[in-house]
């Protein structure tokens, strides 16, 4: 089988996931590529290694830019640290209002508290970046490869952790208006309370992306050895907790030959995998890409691949 239903007009963001060395960069750039046979498309990395620029061979930076020689496909790498330095600038003074206004913490102890990172909030602020391109909509797709299961599954969850913290300081601002009401009968929202309203419509906007089964697919990566089967199935149940609905996975190098008895044995051992996968996920399209014989790196290799993925080899 190939990956289906891709190119379907509602399907805005397509996500890779899985194991860190599974693959999901190759299959997101192949992804990228067949895409922008027919749509515009951004490549999106969210993975701290940032893997983009040495699967292509082409730079790849925190700027949106076009692909040298590849008509319709742009590339980003995000930086998580940089969208959370951005967010503590953006909003240090509408923090430290709330924190001013509603506690009996001195300034010292409120500036203290600020340089504390904010559980999460790198990773959520790094996803809000995609959100906000995908309201400018100046593209049709947007395939991110994401960074390891571990921290794909933080940014699944993260969005309700969160929202938890907005709520605390939204209480401490209640509590903070009610008294305000109270003696002088009249309360004027400032910058602090949109920045809470701001944040909650993000998180809310980003788990209505994530929940949309229609605007957003997420395809797990995996191979066929045990280790990576247990953290796929950990990732698929996840999602399916979190509403995200998982209709399709690769599994990646899978050995096809036998043609010495390192081969047969080899490939062999890999088959019972690829069934146990079946089993476990017999609910899914299952799209297998052989083994290749040397790393997949560079355009023309990439479009070679690309054609494992996709059975009408655009």
């Amino acid at each position: 089988m190939a990956l289906i239903g891709l190119e379907d007009i509602p399907l805005k963001l397509i996500l890779f996931g899985g194991k860190g060395g599974v693959g999901k960069t190759t299959c997101a750039v192949s992804t990228a590529l067949s895409l922008s046979k027919n749509f515009k498309t951004l490549l999106i990395s969210t993975d701290p290694a940032h893997s983009l620029s040495d699967s292509i061979e082409q730079e790849v930076g925190t700027q949106i830019k076009e692909l040298r020689g590849i008509k319709n496909l742009y590339a980003l790498e995000i930086s998580a640290e940089k969208a959370l330095c951005e967010f503590k600038l953006k909003y240090k003074d509408e923090i430290k209002n709330i924190l001013d206004s509603s506690t009996k913490l001195d300034e010292e102890d409120i500036d203290l508290i600020l340089d504390l990172p904010i559980p999460g909030i790198d990773e959520v602020m790094g996803f809000k970046t995609i959100l906000d391109l995908i309201e400018e909509a100046k593209f049709e797709k947007y395939v991110v490869d994401t960074a390891p299961t571990g921290h794909a599954l933080r940014l699944i969850t993260l969005p309700a952790l969160l929202d938890d913290w907005i709520k605390v300081l939204a209480r401490m601002r209640w509590k903070y208006r009610f008294m305000v009401e109270r003696f002088s009968g009249k309360y004027n929202p400032d910058s602090s309370d949109d920045f809470l309203l701001n944040m909650k419509k993000t998180t809310k906007k980003i788990e209505k992306l994530l929940r949309n089964n229609l605007m957003c697919e997420f395809i797990p990566v995996t191979i066929p050895e045990d280790m990576a089967i247990l953290e796929t199935e950990r990732l698929i149940n996840v999602l399916y907790n979190y509403g995200i609905k998982v209709k399709q996975l690769v599994i990646n190098n899978v050995f096809n030959s036998h043609g010495c008895e390192f081969c047969r044995t080899r490939s062999n051992e890999q088959e019972k995998h690829v069934k146990l996968i079946a089993e476990k996920f017999h609910n899914l399209t299952t799209t297998i890409a052989p083994l290749e014989s040397k790393e997949v790196k560079g355009i023309e290799s990439l479009e070679n691949f690309k054609k494992r993925l996709f059975s009408n080899g655009k």
